[in-house]
């Protein structure tokens, strides 16, 4: 099973400390942003360790990468064109730094239309991804589902399905599912999994999802709101979450989880990963009722 969570990657370490940060959670895959997800700053690739830290994924056991591309970069804004060119040029740059990571999937939000229209969103989105794309990518554009928070598209999988036809090199999409996403986009992740796989695969195609977000909900389905929360701890429950991770027609796709990390005391800033826990969890099929109290109670998240 392909599971693990977002890791950080950063210091001098690099890509070596996200592999050591992943091995800790008894991870088999992870996710990473190549710098802080809010600019798009980016160290180059010489300085990631990257040689280091595949050595270290082959004597822990981990096998995938993800890519997680910057929110700040948002082509589907057709009232800022201005800063149009430079996010083609930066997720074109995106692709090179996946592709040396020996990354296959780059998790894209595909961005909000900003108070325009769903349909001129699309209609910018697909410009910007005909000229980033070539065709030749070893890495994919993996396109995220969203809650349909604000002015977001790729909130159905009918608008997942019009932007990949637009686009002229599609084969270097891709899609990325999040189960909060798409619980507060409406679809049943809870009572109806099946059916929700069955509709994806009608619309968009199963061989498209490449990657899943495995993320408990806060809100009830069809809230719009993107809030996650842990495994178990939300609306959506751990059973449905493991039968998603366990579910054999998404078998040798990667889960990654990106729960937030739990606060153990009275100081908000005191928290803690929830990973290596909610991963035992998947791993065994069983719900952990302690949950909370043995996140608190680590001392060591990183032995």
């Amino acid at each position: 099973m392909l599971i693990g969570s977002h890791v950080g990657m950063k210091g001098k370490k690099m890509l070596l400390g996200s592999v050591e940060e992943a091995a800790s959670y008894k991870s088999s895959a992870f996710m990473i942003y190549t710098g802080a997800p809010q600019n798009t700053k980016r160290k180059p690739i010489e300085e990631l360790r990257i040689s280091e830290a595949h050595k270290l994924m082959a004597e822990t056991g981990i096998e995938t990468i993800v890519i997680h591309a910057p929110y700040i970069v948002n082509l589907a804004n057709p009232n800022k064109m201005d800063n149009f060119g430079f996010y083609v040029e930066f997720l074109a740059e995106e692709i090179k730094r996946a592709e040396a990571i020996g990354a296959k999937q780059i998790t894209f939000h595909p961005g909000s239309h900003v108070g325009t229209s769903v349909k001129d969103g699309i209609k910018t989105l697909v410009k910007g991804l005909n000229e980033v794309l070539t065709g030749q990518e070893q890495a994919q554009i993996a396109i995220e589902t969203m809650a349909g928070k604000g002015s977001e598209i790729g909130t159905s999988f009918e608008q997942l399905a019009e932007i990949i036809s637009g686009v002229t090199h599609n084969e270097s999409l891709s899609v990325t599912m999040d189960t909060c996403h798409m619980n507060d986009a409406g679809y049943d992740v809870k009572q109806d999994f099946d059916g929700v796989l069955n509709a994806f695969d009608h619309i968009v195609g199963l061989d498209r999802l490449k990657v899943v977000h495995v993320n408990d909900s806060k809100n009830e389905r069809g809230s719009h709101k993107d809030r996650h929360t842990n495994i178990g701890q939300g609306t959506i429950g751990f059973d449905a979450l493991n039968k998603v991770v366990h579910h054999p027609q998404l078998e040798g796709i990667p889960k990654i989880l990106e729960t937030p990390w739990v606060q153990y005391d009275d100081n908000k800033r005191h928290k803690k990963p929830p990973y290596r826990f909610e991963i035992a969890m998947f791993r065994e099929g069983q719900y952990n009722d302690h949950l909370m109290d043995d996140i608190k109670s680590q001392t060591d998240w990183m032995k």
